[in-house]
């Protein structure tokens, strides 16, 4: 079904309520795969971080990654769940050429972690709890390159290049229980979701979490029923959606999809869908298999796992603060307003800010400067705030510079300005482009004289008490120091030579 078939998102809502199930991968930042001691560092030479075990070879023999398991066991109990105090892996059978033992060793009925939830801020303040039905741990699969084709994927390809690299890297699947009740606002209580996930994890520090990088992924489960039925309609599973807005166009993409096959008298297949960055649509994939289909049977090499209760409540005690509890600390401590924190969060500022006020800046420069200049630079570039080439260390000193007086905030646009183009740091940019104030007395006074004298009028009218007629003689000043001098000494000076006093 092509965009221009769809439904409009208000028509579909008003017949139906959508019922969403979000499955996120998190990829843990371990030395060593989950089952093996092969390298999970990315960007190597394909197929080089391999070994029998991860490849499936016979006779090899899996051992698990104790450090995969503690960061399971921490992000369990960020999210509210119970601990199980025994578990174990399961063998998920199924064939796809990236699965090099065509099975998936992952946990199945017995998860690490289950029956959680976590509280979600939507844009206007609203928290909207999602229910966690289980957190479990699994292994990744390799990567497939589709050579030959003009979109990348297997469709058209001449051939297919398999990278076994990835295979075996440990990954965390979160799974939600039925999301219902959001209503028209399904889609941004997914994206609100995946985003208050992704600060968790990386506050957990089991991750960088970087969605762009396939570090953390969701797959979209969405359904459609009609207003005042209970059973779920036939769901559809958008796969691998690997960001935060992407993750809100699909949910809304596949809502509108459902009413328009729904309204026409079809059925809703259950299958796998792709999602399409360029337009926000979703194409078929394959058919979903059901549970059953996967054939699950316990892994016979891997032995139970029974963290005890003494290690379950030692990583409870050893949690840093969580994304929500600091934010809520912050607003009250940088005076802030919910709507403004939001703002922040959304911009991505909140680590930059924090890092620029521990390196010496207000909270309200900090704030000033990464909201504005430089949120600026990031959405004209189409970058984050994180990959400026700027510090917060050199946003402090910019701050520092404007405080002692060495800027205006004129100048310290134009120092940042340098500062992203490469020309060195904050003072290096002062001294190359001449950018400090001019603070000479003697300097500044002659450039009122001059104004004065060019604008015998409008110095006549200050004299008559017309003061706000001043502004003139102070931009004719700073266009005369090219923006150098301190706009508010060159008022003092101007009202002084003209011998007048605000009243």
């Amino acid at each position: 079904m092509t965009v221009t078939e769809l439904v409009s998102y208000e028509d579909a809502l008003a017949s139906y309520d959508p019922v969403m199930g979000l499955e996120v991968h998190v990829e843990l930042g371990t030395k060593t795969k989950m089952f093996c001691g092969c390298s999970t560092e990315l960007k190597q030479d394909a197929n080089s971080q391999t070994c029998p075990t991860c490849l499936g070879l016979p006779g090899s023999l899996p051992v698990v990654n104790a450090i995969g398991v503690e960061s399971a066991i921490k992000i369990g109990l960020a999210l509210n769940c119970e601990i199980a105090e025994w578990c174990r892996f399961a063998r998920k059978n199924y064939f796809y050429p990236d699965m090099p033992k065509n099975f998936q060793t992952s946990q199945y009925d017995e998860p690490i972690a289950f029956n959680g939830y976590l509280d979600v801020q939507l844009e206007d303040g609203e928290i909207f709890r999602v229910q966690i039905e289980r957190a479990h741990m699994e292994e990744d699969t390799g990567k497939s390159l589709h050579v030959g084709g003009a979109t990348g994927r297997i469709h058209g390809a001449s051939h297919s290049l398999l990278d076994y690299n990835r295979a075996g890297i440990p990954l965390i699947e979160i799974v939600t229980k039925p999301i219902e009740g959001a209503g028209t606002r399904a889609p941004e209580v997914a994206k609100a979701y995946v985003a208050e996930l992704r600060e968790l994890i990386k506050a957990l520090g089991v991750s960088e979490a970087r969605m762009e990088q396939g570090q953390m992924r969701c797959d979209v489960n969405l359904s459609l029923r009609p207003h005042g039925r209970e059973e779920f309609g036939t769901r559809s599973e958008t796969k691998n959606v690997n960001s935060l807005r992407s993750v809100e166009r699909a949910a809304r993409f596949e809502i509108q999809r459902h009413a328009a096959v729904l309204n026409s008298g079809g059925t809703i297949v259950q299958e796998t869908r792709h999602f399409h960055e360029e337009d926000g649509s979703t194409t078929a994939g394959r058919i979903k298999d059901n549970a059953e289909d996967y054939r699950y049977f316990p892994e016979p090499d891997l032995v139970p796992v029974a963290p005890s209760r003494e290690w379950v409540e030692e990583l409870r005690r050893g949690l840093p603060e969580l994304p929500r509890v600091r934010r809520n600390r912050l607003r009250e401590e940088w005076g802030v307003s919910e709507h403004d924190m939001q703002s922040i969060l959304n911009a991505g500022a909140i680590d930059p800010i924090v890092a620029t006020i521990e390196a010496g800046a207000d909270a309200a420069s900090a704030r000033k400067w990464w909201m504005g200049e430089l949120a600026r630079n990031a959405n004209e570039s189409g970058r984050d705030l994180a990959s400026l080439p700027i510090t917060p260390e050199q946003v402090a000193r910019v701050t520092a510079l404007v405080k002692e007086g060495s800027l205006n905030d004129k100048l310290a646009r134009q120092v940042i300005e340098g500062v992203l183009a490469g020309e060195g740091g904050p003072d290096d940019v002062v001294e190359k482009r001449g950018l400090k104030v001019v603070s000479d007395e003697g300097a500044l006074g002659t450039a009122v004289d001059e104004a004065i004298a060019a604008n015998a009028g409008i110095a006549d009218k200050i004299r008559s008490g017309k003061v706000a007629a001043a502004g003139a003689l102070v931009g004719a000043v700073m266009k005369a120091t090219r923006g150098q001098a301190d706009a508010a000494r060159v008022r003092e000076l101007i009202l002084e030579k003209l011998g007048v006093t605000e009243g």
